[in-house]
């Protein structure tokens, strides 16, 4: 769970009609006046920012809100999902009170730093706070300054109106409407569930308004989906079917704006040309690792696991390989071997990250692969999972691809391309000609750091390494 909802408090003052002339040293001094009665703060609320999740992260999508309106709320309870560049993640809160008002409603997508919903300190300060917040027409100056890292409170008089293009859901749309738009909902009531097990849902085709959560506090999770699913098998009796018709057919002619993860990969890339990069090509011959693959896979190693720890070894010798700039002025020596593998997802690509990949045996490495490829594709990959590689992989082989270029990762210093491995005819030292298993790699590498003897050298101990792999299962 991310605590990153970033609250600033603002103070609500009676209207000008009711205040007694008064003089507070505790209220902002544009608003003290000469006389000696002390007039306290009744109503008061805090804005619920959109938190950043990351460290790329400009905008966020409201996936859903756990919680409702009217909802109260304890200090570290999760209020609501939200969809980052990378994942969705559920958001908890700092304070204790009341989901007084939500501001962008599931779907919608706010700036970083912006305010998503309005906590009230107590059930009676409500409806002053809503109607507040929906009358007041100034301007927040600091709502703007939050990064999403944590929390701002500020003293101020009104709260700010929601931001230019945010859905406002009214308070009287509400009453007019007995069920709303999101899917996981019955009679006006949220269902709460996990993105997961949404996901789940939409795949197996299940109806999560009629699915019972085991989770906490009712919550509907993964494995309640699944349950549904098999128990709707076992009760329909299965048709003939006619030919399959894809869900992913698109409306040609149709312009389709980016998802929030797109609008991520575009910016990274239109980064990374402002790098000077240059690439260097190998050839390897992979008979030793393939027969290696073949002993190891019964035991639930994958060849992602093993190209990653050969490249992580050869890093050890090569370090300047492993290196970053990021300020155009001076580079990291990485004191972590963190290799990123590229997996393709819908609508974009996520890069999850195997940490400490020279220091962890084969088969853990392996575990580990495929808990972070779940997880990337459940859209629940934890910041440190993807953001703190150091060296990248891409491959393509399994899709037959001979060869390819990979584009340079914003803050890394090479990238490297993985073609598929296939039969070559090739000549031996001695003349004789024989076939062997052979991929090409390419590698893509900042020039302000590394040059091209580096990366050749590198080139050199992977293939050394893939040629004679017994040092992968130590």
């Amino acid at each position: 769970m991310a605590n990153l909802l970033n609250l600033q408090t603002t103070t609500f003052l009676p209207t000008p009609h009711s205040l007694r002339h008064t003089f507070s040293p505790q209220l902002p001094t544009h608003l003290r006046t000469t006389t000696t009665t002390t007039t306290r703060i009744r109503a008061k609320i805090r804005e619920i920012f959109m938190p950043a999740l990351s460290s790329t992260m400009t905008e966020g999508k409201i996936v859903s809100w756990i919680k409702s309106e009217g909802e109260k709320l304890a200090k570290g309870d999760s209020v609501v999902v939200v969809e980052s560049d990378k994942a969705d993640m559920d958001v908890e809160t700092f304070y204790d009170g009341f989901l007084a008002k939500i501001i962008v409603d599931e779907g919608s997508v706010a700036p970083v730093g912006s305010a998503i919903a309005l906590l009230a300190e107590s059930e009676a300060e409500i409806a002053d706070a809503i109607a507040k917040a929906l009358d007041t027409k100034t301007p927040n100056s600091n709502s703007g300054s939050s990064t999403g890292s944590g929390l701002d409170t500020v003293e101020n008089n009104e709260v700010p109106p929601p931001s230019p293009g945010m859905a406002v859901m009214e308070k009287e749309k509400e009453e007019k409407s007995s069920v709303s738009d999101h899917p996981a909902s019955e009679g006006g009531k949220r269902v709460v569930a996990s993105p997961y097990a949404k996901k789940l849902g939409k795949e197996l085709g299940v109806d999560l308004r009629g699915v019972v959560g085991s989770g906490p506090q009712g919550r509907i999770v993964a494995k309640d989906v699944e349950a549904a699913a098999a128990a709707a098998k076992a009760e329909v009796e299965v048709a003939p079917k006619s030919a399959p018709v894809s869900d992913t057919t698109v409306e040609l002619g149709k312009t389709v704006p980016f998802t929030t993860m797109q609008n991520a990969v575009s910016r990274n890339m239109v980064e990374s040309l402002s790098v000077p990069t240059f690439r260097v090509g190998y050839t390897i011959t992979t008979d030793a690792l393939d027969a290696l693959y073949k002993k190891v896979k019964s035991k639930g190693v994958t060849m992602t696991a093993l190209l990653a720890k050969a490249t992580a070894l050869a890093l050890v010798k090569h370090p300047v390989v492993n290196s970053s700039c990021r300020d155009g002025k001076s580079f990291t020596y990485n004191s972590h071997i963190n290799v990123a593998v590229a997996v393709a997802m819908d609508g974009g690509l996520l890069t999850p990250v195997l940490q400490d990949a020279d220091k962890v045996d084969i088969y853990t490495l392996s575990r580990k692969w495929k808990e972070l490829v779940d997880k990337a594709r459940a859209k629940q990959l934890q910041p440190q999972e993807y953001n703190t590689g150091t060296f990248t992989l891409s491959n393509l082989g399994m899709f037959g691809v001979d060869r390819f270029d990979a584009i340079l990762p914003p803050g890394t210093g090479a990238i490297m391309a993985v073609g598929a491995s296939q039969p070559t005819v090739v000549a031996s030292k001695d003349g004789r000609i024989g076939m062997k298993n052979q991929m090409q790699v390419n590698v893509t590498a900042d020039h302000r750091v590394i040059y091209g003897a580096d990366l050749a050298a590198f080139l050199q101990t992977l293939a050394r390494i893939i040629e004679d792999p017994k040092d992968l299962t130590l």
